[in-house]
């Protein structure tokens, strides 16, 4: 493992990052985080009220190599085992541009320890352009998608694959087959020995399901199954691609819901879980012009709620900068709040809801930072 330390910005200081952010302007961002921290509800699994918490900490993404562009985002799980670089409660986030900021040449994790300084726990040799893609199994290994270009362009990029990391840091496999083709964002049901992880396909615009069986030894791909296409996917010089990103799997509902960037809406897979066919598009549940601005990475809330980032390529509104929508799954438009006072820096983004409080986990990529909020849940 490549130990670097990497500074740890909190909200009462500046950040520092490879594009930085003018002061001025972090001292607005500050200042209503800071009011909206002083009225920060406390929320229960099943409550109507907003989710969206007040921002208490912000981490620089950038690792000794210079890679920037942080764009997947995941919680380590308490079932994780012990005695690797990663421990449960750490959250890893993974770049996509290399030090020179070509879009698909990043190569490195890093992981975001509750206390201790952030380092790098993986780091890869290209060609890489490692995405949202990003998932962590509880038998000890983290799976991250690989979408990586020649010179910074979606014009250039090739179908990447899934790389296999185990806790320490060391690339044990990788997955590639015809249907990954892009993997742009994921999602990941677990259940320890065997796993569906949901794939969102950014050059062709489907969404795949990987059945993996996992052991303490490796992960074995069982059955690969296109469950989802059709939609919308376009190379684009400022987002890379805009396609198929955001997906959130719920198990209970086996509901996939797919955020589909350039269709500026959100979908919902029925028996994503076992379906054996593709279902097209799914069903449309939340488009909303006023709101969404080309949706990206996606988590669900512990109310039930869906919060979703922005590109703000598509549809794009200067008065709602990098803004994160919170919505119900039945159309509900919720609340949303500004990442950053410019434009495009909202994407990947988790919830972790172990123990009596939430995190909530999200990336400001025009900055390089990485933003944590802790929210106290009733019993």
């Amino acid at each position: 493992m490549n130990r670097q330390d990497v500074q740890i910005n909190r909200i009462t200081r500046s950040p520092f990052s490879s594009r930085g952010m003018k002061s001025s302007a972090w001292k607005l961002f500050a200042a209503a985080t800071l009011a909206a921290v002083l009225c920060s509800p406390v929320l229960k699994a099943d409550d109507d009220r907003p989710f969206l918490p007040d921002q208490v900490r912000a981490v620089s993404t950038v690792p000794g190599n210079g890679d920037v562009n942080p764009y997947g985002v995941a919680f380590v799980p308490p079932e994780f085992p012990a005695g690797g670089a990663i421990n449960p409660g750490d959250i890893l986030v993974s770049n996509f541009n290399n030090n020179m900021n070509l879009q698909g040449t990043g190569t490195t994790i890093v992981d975001v320890p509750p206390t201790a300084p952030v380092f790098q726990y993986f780091g890869g040799t290209a060609p890489l352009g490692l995405t949202t893609a990003l998932n962590v199994l509880k038998k000890g290994f983290v799976l991250v998608g690989n979408f990586p270009s020649t010179d910074g362009t979606c014009g250039n990029s090739s179908a990447g694959s899934i790389l296999v990391i185990d806790k320490n840091g060391n690339l044990v496999s990788s997955i590639t087959d015809p249907l990954i083709d892009g993997p742009w964002d994921s999602a990941l049901f677990d259940e320890g020995g065997h796993a569906k992880f949901f794939v969102a396909n950014g050059l062709n615009g489907t969404v795949v399901r990987v059945d993996l069986s996992v052991s303490s030894s490796g992960v074995t791909v069982k059955k690969i199954t296109q469950i989802a296409s059709s939609y919308t996917f376009q190379c684009d010089a400022v987002t890379f691609v805009d396609a198929p990103t955001g997906l959130v799997y719920d198990a209970n509902r086996d509901v996939l819901y797919v955020a589909s960037s350039a269709d500026n809406a959100v979908y919902a897979v029925y028996d994503a879980g076992d379906r054996t066919h593709d279902g097209g598009r799914g069903m449309l549940i939340y488009t909303d012009a006023k709101h969404l601005h080309g949706p990206l990475g996606m988590t669900m809330a512990p109310n039930g709620h869906l919060l979703v980032a922005n590109n703000d390529v598509i549809n794009s509104d200067p008065n709602q900068p990098s803004e994160i929508v919170e919505f119900t799954v039945d159309s509900h438009f919720v609340k949303e709040i500004s990442m950053d006072p410019a434009q495009g820096g909202s994407f990947g983004l988790a919830v972790d809801t172990t123990g009596k409080t939430a995190k909530f986990a999200a990336v400001d990529d025009a900055t390089n930072l990485f933003l944590i909020w802790t929210l106290k849940l009733h019993e």
